[in-house]
């Protein structure tokens, strides 16, 4: 027997029992049953019976007059039907149970009258109705379809499910069953968020052994936030979670709390909670928590008083009154600032885990677990593949990945070369290549030497990000593309570095403008960059001379309150000119820079013409400029003795 069947043996609570599906009205159900099934007999009596008399023997009128000579006949009547105005003959035979039936024709009705009349035999006449009337019956089958037409279209309308619209205010909250479906995800399958999931394993540690915490007189908290960027692993670490703990786990979407009916959202809540207890000790996890946890605000319309109601619904069952012993609430946002703050107080949401961007570690971890699902070539290097996606969550990670298998597949390849892993990151970055575009000679002159621009005043600049890939193929909405990218992770960034980066921006456009004495619209992005950059120097970093340490953030877009502009209409207009300065100076540094290494310019625009697309490496060879690389450091790096590491520290 395992470890876990012994901890079930003795602890029968810890089973994990299945949902108790909702009772329905189980009463007004079996009623429609037993109508639906009436319904159905009456109206095939209509059609098998259709003036409601019992099965009866045909006989012939040559067979019947036999009967009559024989002496066998007990009775006979005529019957005359009133809602045809048809008439028949019906009687029984001596000896028989059923009734015998001979059909009148027309023509012969009066022989056989006085042939009954000879023999001394009474035939009385009987007017028949029929078991329903006509507009009984018409009433009675536009019913049954409409009974029909009821069950199918107004229960699935309204939750469907075995309650039908009994069953809206039930929570639709899913059982993940580890032993169904797809494979078990574990923590093994998250990679680049260590901190997070040190975290929630204190949570799956808790539910395994709680007398370890317990005992010392530790509370688990009784609520998880997720934070982090769209694609970083919130949800997925929640799964993960599902695989190593041995509790039930309830999922849920934020979304799913809301109907079209007032007080479901609410009702929904409670029922989920109260499941939760039912399976206790349990997960519930909740994702996009901020489509039903935003915050609360006095009056509004219908649609905002009912979200109240939902979140006030979920504040109760989170530490109310009632008790949740045993049920932990694990949600995930990427919006936590427009989250209410009753939610995020102890005693709801305890701890906040932030699941942030991976770092470079992280990142190639993650690019191993999705390169383990495909067949990379021998000259397949993750780590720099690492190193080129700085910024970058698993969600992109995991996307280079496949296209980089769409890529190789497509081009019939064994396995997939470094070459097309780079090809990947470029189209999923910057998009796909588009030499089909149909762009003229000219235009083609204009982007390359607007490219060259770029890609030599960052090589002549000592503090930008190395160059990576300069190329006039068009790509996604531009025409051309100068690739930069830093090879190791950058936590903050400097002054120097925002002016140079800022040059690098207006290089593109001196750069054209040597070819052509002229400037285009290709600069667009390039100036909005730059502009930004200044702004954010000035208004949120502190980096202006004029200003100094001071901060002039914009107000919060989703801000509850309207808030008073921070600064005033003379302090707006010295920002404006103080970002104006900035971008002039950098675009002065940018043309003395261009001027100064004309032949350098040109050499590069020829050369991109002639080959389109250039190597970062191949652009510093081509132009003298070379560069220290972070791996050619590491490599040329002497090994540091155990006693100089102790000097340092």
């Amino acid at each position: 027997m395992s470890e876990e069947q012994n901890d079930t043996s003795r602890d029968p609570s810890k089973k994990t029992r299945p949902i108790p599906t909702a009772p329905g009205p189980q009463g007004l159900r079996g009623g429609w049953i037993i109508l639906l099934v009436l319904a159905t007999v009456l109206v095939a009596s209509r059609f098998f019976y259709p003036n409601g008399e019992r099965a009866v023997k045909e006989l012939a009128q040559n067979e019947f007059r036999a009967a009559v000579l024989s002496n066998t006949v007990e009775r006979v009547e005529r019957v005359r039907v009133l809602e045809s105005g048809s008439t028949y003959l019906r009687g029984r035979l001596a000896g028989e149970k059923a009734d015998f039936r001979v059909a009148l024709v027309p023509g012969e009705n009066d022989q056989l009258m006085n042939f009954l009349l000879e023999r001394d035999i009474k035939c009385p006449v009987k007017e028949e109705e029929p078991l329903l009337g006509p507009f009984m019956q018409q009433l009675l089958i536009f019913g049954v379809f409409a009974a029909l037409l009821w069950v199918f279209f107004y229960r699935k309308m309204l939750g469907g499910g075995a309650g039908g619209m009994f069953s809206m205010g039930k929570s639709r909250a899913k059982l993940l069953d580890e032993n169904k479906g797809k494979a078990k995800v574990t923590f093994k399958n998250v990679a680049g968020v260590d901190e997070a999931k040190e975290d929630v394993a204190e949570i799956v540690e808790f539910l395994k052994d709680p007398k370890k915490f317990t005992k010392l007189g530790a509370r688990i908290p009784r609520g998880i936030l997720l934070v982090g960027p769209p694609g970083t692993g919130k949800t997925l670490l929640a799964k993960a979670i599902a695989g190593e703990a041995k509790v039930p786990f309830f999922s849920i979407s934020g979304s799913d709390f809301e109907e079209m009916f007032v007080g479901v959202g609410a009702s929904r809540v409670r029922d989920l909670f109260e499941q939760g207890k039912k399976n206790a000790p349990c997960i519930i996890f909740i994702d996009e928590i901020d489509s039903v946890g935003q915050k609360r605000t006095s009056g509004g319309m219908t649609a905002q008083r009912c979200a109240d109601q939902t979140l006030n619904a979920m504040l109760v069952e989170m530490d109310g009154f009632g008790s949740n012993d045993g049920v932990i609430i694990i949600a995930a946002t990427n919006r936590p600032d427009i989250l209410d703050p009753a939610l995020l107080r102890p005693g709801r949401f305890d701890r906040q885990v932030h699941v942030d961007l991976p770092t470079l570690k992280g990142r190639e971890e993650i690019l191993k677990i999705h390169a383990a699902k495909v067949k990379l070539g021998p000259d397949a290097d993750l780590s720099r593949l690492a190193r080129g996606t700085s910024g970058h969550s698993g969600a992109d990670l995991a996307n280079i990945i496949n296209e980089a298998a769409l890529l190789a597949a497509r081009r019939n390849l064994d396995a997939i070369p470094h070459a097309i892993l780079e090809e990947a990151r470029d189209k999923v970055f910057w998009g796909s290549e588009r030499k089909s575009a149909g762009y003229t000679k000219k235009e083609y002159e204009t982007t390359a030497w607007h490219e060259a621009g770029h890609a030599l005043v960052q090589l002549l600049l000592p503090n930008t990000d190395p160059l990576h890939k300069v190329s006039i193929i068009p790509r996604g909405r531009a025409l051309g593309v100068t690739m930069s990218l830093p090879e190791k992770d950058v936590l903050n960034r400097t002054k120097a570095w925002f002016l140079d980066y800022m040059t690098v921006c207006c290089a593109g456009r001196v750069g054209e403008a040597a070819l052509t004495n002229d400037i285009s619209t290709g600069a667009a992005q390039d100036i909005f960059q730059a502009t930004a950059m200044a702004r954010a120097m000035v208004c949120r970093f502190g980096m202006s001379d004029t200003f100094g340490f001071q901060s002039f953030i914009e107000p919060n877009a989703f801000a509850v309150e309207e808030a008073p502009p921070p600064y005033s209409q003379k302090t707006a207009e010295a920002i404006d000119a103080e970002v104006k300065r900035l971008v002039d100076d950098a675009y002065a540094r940018a043309k003395q820079l261009v001027d100064d290494n004309r032949d350098k310019l040109e050499l590069l625009a020829k050369t991109l013409l002639e080959k389109e697309t250039l190597d970062g490496r191949d652009v510093e060879t081509l132009l003298g400029l070379p560069r220290e690389h972070p791996e050619d450091a590491a490599s040329e790096k002497p090994a540091e003795t155990a006693d100089a590491k102790k000097n340092e520290g």
